[in-house]
């Protein structure tokens, strides 16, 4: 057989109307071609309701196109294109709804029992038949799904082998030929030497197929005549090779419209074809004297016994369906009464399970959001406590016994509402207090009535205009292990660009100082008596980099430098090496800050407690253009994670320092790693690039591969570049440990 056997027959294109109409002209038909191929083990309740489902569902939802280029024409494709199409369909799915159910492979729709058509509370099969259907039901049973389609092909539709492999490979068959193989083991098994094959049933034994004494088509040297034959419905003509006047039913069978085969054939066809009539058994010996004879495979495929449209009803199993009936009743009755229980309030079970009732009637919920149980710590405690944070701050403000403030802010504290403006810094848990929380200020600031709370973990601030209570807002803030310089200032208030802060009791002196202008003398703060202090212009709240306000406090061991970063507590500023950092206030510090201040743009709003700026190397830079520093910026968490790291280059200009590379979680320039590496691509004056990388005291040798490649002693590197070059840089340590550049 050549490849070319193995294309399907270019039927042409088919209208969606057409398609119907062979649907519903040749329906019996073609749901009898989906109940052969459906495989026996589904049992006939479920094949019958199958092969029907199939057929509804071979309608196409559109025209279909026909091949780009004709093929030459057959004598084959005199059948309907429509029909053609139709059956193709219902035999791809029926072979499809053959195949097993697989645990990884996607399951198709046809592998499902059908939605419709459904009985419910009947069985569904057609007529008993007599042994020789019980049979061939048998042996088709052990067939292939594309065996079991061969063999109806061309028993059933009276298809010649090219074109069973045809229809076949149309249908997604992987090998037709093996298909066709099976359907010729079968036949063989219904074909002993001296019978009538499918087709000639109703012949007597030695009767001639061709007037030449060729073998019959009942032999297997007669197979090959169904290379030409095409009966099937839509169709004319017999077999090649038959006798005279004799049809595929044998003489005295009926032919309808559909040709021999189609679907105008009748059970007395069937009948006459296996040599039940007088005019099919005379030829073979004297009439009434010739023993009865057994149907072939093919024509019992016309038996009743396979006709999913004759059907028999017996009812379903009467014990098992009146159980379960009762037992859906139960559980739709114990679905009903457990919805019920747990949407019951009070003692049923909420939505929370089993925890206690809301915060209302739970007795530590209900002490917590008590105005009268809140904290308040007396002024006189703080100076002789064994540590000075939040813990000792005394209440403070103008409204510290009013309890309806308090209250308000404690029930938004637990419940927020949705029109309340909520922020928490990242990490910061915004629940309700663990129990009653501690009173550092209540107090009107400017047109808002503050409440500042401390529960050990967070501070908390509740504002609400004078006016009303629309337009509350609620802040969260972590402080836990915070010291004496973390709790040395909060943001109380922030209107109009400005911010106040509330500074702790045992802040000395409050003045403001431009990070930007590090020579200019700071401006002195005033607070009042509650320690607010007058309003400031925050970088936080600034559109640009004009000018970085910082607030300054001194205590009793020195000045510190604290900076708005759009949090709840302000965040301090250091200076120095990981393992010993100090507050930035030496003039040193401040020139290195005002060069790097606006890169705290990269931190806010990130829950930072304190931002070290470490100089960790000094480079001569090449031409005679001065020396550069590089400095590395880290900001610290209060949650511990989360930690930022900028590296920048400082040329001897007043410009803003130049960023080298940033990284976040890294561990670079921090206590644990007091470390750094980082290069830049520089132009210098001259108009030549270089590539200038420094790291850390630690490194004794620098090394660059890529678009630039050399190497340096040292913890300094100075090669010359093309404009636009890039390149990996790597490190050496003490140790001999590589380290890669931050990034």
């Amino acid at each position: 057989m050549s490849t070319q056997d193995l294309v399907p027959s270019p039927v042409g294109p088919v209208d969606v109307e057409q398609a119907e109409a062979a649907l519903v002209e040749r329906y019996p038909r073609l749901v009898r071609i989906a109940y052969l191929v459906l495989p026996p083990a589904l049992g006939r309740n479920r094949r019958v309701l199958t092969a029907h489902a199939l057929v509804q569902r071979s309608l196409p939802r559109r025209r279909v196109p026909g091949p780009g280029i004709p093929g030459p024409r057959r004598t084959e494709d005199a059948v309907d294109p429509g029909y053609a199409y139709v059956r193709g369909e219902v035999l791809r799915q029926a072979l499809i709804a053959g195949l097993p159910l697989r645990r990884l492979a996607l399951p198709r729709r046809a592998q499902f029992p059908p939605l419709l058509p459904h009985v419910w509370g009947l069985r569904l099969f057609p007529r008993v038949g007599g042994a020789d259907e019980l049979a061939l039901d048998q042996r088709l049973s052990r067939l292939s799904g594309p065996g079991r389609a061969a063999y109806v092909l061309r028993g059933l539709e009276r298809q010649g082998d090219p074109e069973v492999l045809r229809v076949l490979a149309a249908a997604g068959v992987e090998d037709p030929a093996e298909a066709l193989a099976e359907a010729d083991a079968l036949d063989a098994t219904d074909d002993p030497a001296g019978q009538a094959g499918p087709g000639r049933a109703g012949e007597p034994d030695g009767a001639p197929g061709a007037p030449d004494g060729t073998p019959g088509p009942g032999t297997r040297a007669g197979r090959s005549d169904r290379v030409g034959e095409q009966g099937g419905p839509g169709r004319t003509g017999g077999r090649r090779g038959g006798g005279p006047g004799v049809g595929p039913g044998g003489p005295g069978s009926a032919t309808g419209p559909g040709g021999p085969g189609g679907p105008a054939r009748t059970r007395e066809a069937v009948e006459g074809s296996a040599g039940g009539s007088a005019a099919g058994s005379a030829k073979g010996s004297t009439a009434g004297s010739a023993p009865p004879r057994r149907l072939s495979g093919a024509a019992l495929l016309e038996s009743d016994e396979f006709d999913p449209c004759a059907l028999q009803a017996r009812p379903t199993d009467l014990m098992r369906r009146r159980q379960h009936a009762r037992a859906a009743f139960v559980a739709v009755v114990a679905l009903v009464a457990c919805g019920t229980l747990l949407g019951l309030p009070g003692d049923g079970w909420g939505r929370n399970g089993a925890a206690a009732p809301s915060y209302a009637r739970n007795p530590a919920a209900e002490a917590a959001l008590e105005p009268g149980a809140v904290k308040r710590v007396d002024p006189a405690v703080w100076p002789g406590a064994t540590r000075q944070d939040f813990s000792v701050w005394p209440a403070r403000g103008g409204l510290t016994g009013d309890s309806a403030l308090l209250r308000r802010a404690l029930a938004v504290w637990a419940r927020p509402g949705g029109s309340v403006r909520s922020s928490a810094t990242p990490g910061t848990p915004v629940g309700p207090p663990m129990g009653p929380p501690q009173l550092l200020f209540a107090g009107r600031v400017d047109a808002m009535r503050v409440v500042l709370f401390h529960d050990g973990l967070r501070a908390v601030r509740y504002a609400e205009p004078v006016e009303g209570t629309a337009g509350a807002a609620l802040d969260f803030a972590r402080t836990d292990a915070a010291d004496t310089v973390g709790a040395a200032a909060l943001v109380v208030s922030r209107a109009a660009g400005n911010v106040r802060y509330l500074t702790a009791p045992w802040v000395r002196e409050t003045a403001v100082r431009d990070l930007l202008a590090p020579a200019k003398e700071p401006r002195r703060l005033v607070r009042d008596g509650d320690g607010v202090t007058d309003p400031v212009p925050s970088p936080a709240q600034s559109g640009g980099c004009a000018r970085w306000n910082t607030l300054q406090v001194r205590d009793r061991e020195g000045v510190r430098l604290l900076t708005d970063l759009g949090e709840l507590a302000p965040a301090r500023l250091l200076w120095g090496p990981p393992a010993a950092p100090e507050d930035a206030t030496r003039p040193e510090a401040r020139e290195t800050w005002a060069r790097t201040a606006c890169r705290l743009t990269a931190v806010w709003a990130h829950g930072v407690r304190s931002v070290n700026a470490w100089r960790f190397a000094r480079q001569p830079l090449p031409g005679g253009a001065g020396q550069a520093a590089w400095v590395c910026t880290r900001a610290e968490t209060w949650r511990g994670t989360g930690s930022r790291v900028l590296a920048q280059f400082l040329v001897p200009s007043p410009e803003a320092a130049a960023l080298a590379a940033r990284s976040e979680g890294s561990s670079a320039c921090g206590v644990r790693n007091p470390r750094v590496l980082a290069g830049v691509l520089w132009q210098a004056p001259g108009g030549d690039w270089f590539v200038l990388a420094a790291g850390s005291p630690d490194f004794t040798s620098l090394e660059t591969s890529g678009g630039v490649k050399g190497r340096s002693d040292g913890p300094l590197l100075t090669l010359r570049a093309k404009a636009g070059a890039r390149a990996d840089l790597a490190g050496t340590l003490r140790d001999g440990t590589r380290m890669n550049a931050l990034r």
